[in-house]
């Protein structure tokens, strides 16, 4: 991945009197018109802004959610992020409710430099069409219209750059292919940086914390990151998987009957730089209303673990102590209810208070708990990104960066 850091960064580009289609990640939640959480308008704002700034005319795609149907259309539109848009930058973003035809075409013909403009979600090429879906199956010939439409073309949008789509990859290659450059913005920048920087040149000793439901969605990280890594802290039930390798008594906790073996495989290949829980908070159900209580590493038969116990808090707190880089992804435990929340926001506090380290944080829970601390501020870096970030954590090559231009 260090090759990436040469990759071609909006900054480079001269944008003056061009227009530049920039694919954003504008993917928030949003109900009854009413955005949620608007970290991703606010995280591409520095590409969107450094265009308009210098003379540049900003055409914004991005998809919301996923279409199945035209029923599906009204709840995902993107007008309300345009609104939202328009607040944050201080001036009139231009939404156009189609992404195809001549009423965008001739809106942007229309623009003045230094213009903002928002096509309607590209996800609704989805349905209605011969080809399938036209944006997440990549249909060339929208790639290519799409390119038609800009001079140049910077993908921001790190949370999909995991998907070869029709918006990114499509007008990528197709802007490549009649002699144009690809950038990536500023934000796409700082994740290949920090996640590309913590797995390929981790400052020593470098700690990987990783929780969550299944072994199965992180098996490809835990492989590329054994080698790399000098401790990895594993929580969440995945731990009980492993700990079912170790001959534990898992009592009725979450685990994968399946990947028993390969969790044996996983744990003899790492020696003991996998450090897993030695406590639980445990109960008889799922529920944050049952009585729960501390047990041991071998749990009881009727009991369920539902988070890591103040033991294991400790010692994933006493490795932690001394890190210089540290990538979490996935929580401890049930973070979902409140009893079983602790573990996971202990370990954000852990890396809260690590002042001298990288602390990279991979989306998802993980920075859903940073923020409740109200640390995210105190990480070096959050990822936009949750299954982007995984894919890349893995070694893989993501087709939204394989497709941005060599400096």
């Amino acid at each position: 991945m260090e090759e990436n850091m040469a990759k071609l960064i909006v900054s480079d580009l001269d944008v003056k009197d061009k227009k530049v289609l920039i694919r954003v990640d504008f993917n928030v939640p949003i109900k009854d018109g009413v955005i949620g959480n608007d970290n991703r308008i606010v995280a591409a704002l520095p590409t969107i802004k450094y265009v308009t700034e210098n003379g540049g005319k900003a055409i914004l795609l991005s998809h919301l959610g996923r279409i199945k149907s035209d029923e599906d259309k009204k709840a995902l539109t993107l007008a309300p992020v345009a609104s939202r848009l328009s607040e944050l930058l201080g001036k009139d973003v231009k939404f156009v409710p189609t992404n195809e035809g001549t009423e965008l075409e001739s809106a942007i013909a229309a623009m003045n430099d230094g213009d903002v403009l928002l096509m309607e979600n590209t996800r609704f090429q989805d349905i209605d069409n011969d080809f399938g879906k036209r944006e997440s199956k990549n249909d060339p010939t929208l790639g290519e219209y799409w390119a038609g439409l800009g001079d140049l073309y910077v993908n921001d949008a790190f949370g999909t750059a995991h998907r070869a789509h029709a918006s990114n990859a499509g007008i990528a290659e197709a802007i490549k292919a009649k002699g144009g450059k690809v950038a990536a913005g500023f934000l796409m920048e700082k994740e290949i940086k920090f996640l590309g920087d913590a797995v390929d040149n981790p400052v020593h000793p470098f700690v990987t914390i990783l929780g969550g439901a299944k072994v199965s969605d992180k098996i490809g990280v835990i492989e590329n990151l054994i080698p790399k890594s000098d401790h990895i802290l594993i929580g969440g039930g995945m731990a009980y998987t492993f700990l079912a390798a170790q001959g534990h008594s898992i009592g009725k906790s979450l685990f994968e009957a399946d990947k028993v073996d390969l969790a044996k495989e996983l744990l003899d290949k790492a020696g003991d730089k996998i450090v897993l829980p030695i406590d639980h908070l445990v109960s008889a159900e799922f529920s944050n209303d049952a009585p729960f209580e501390v047990s041991d590493v071998d749990i009881a038969d009727d009991k369920m673990g539902l988070d890591i116990g103040p033991k294991s808090i400790a010692l994933f707190k006493d490795v932690l102590k001394d890190a210089k880089t540290v990538v979490w992804n996935g929580p401890m435990g049930a973070f979902e209810m409140s009893n079983f929340a602790e573990g996971t926001l202990e370990v954000g506090r852990a890396l809260g208070a690590l002042t001298e380290a990288t602390t990279i944080i991979g989306g998802g829970d993980s920075a859903a708990a940073a923020i409740q601390l109200g640390i995210a501020d105190q990480i070096t870096h959050i990822s936009t990104g949750g299954g982007a970030s995984l894919e890349y954590l893995e070694g893989k090559t993501l087709p939204g960066i394989a497709s941005i231009s060599d400096k």
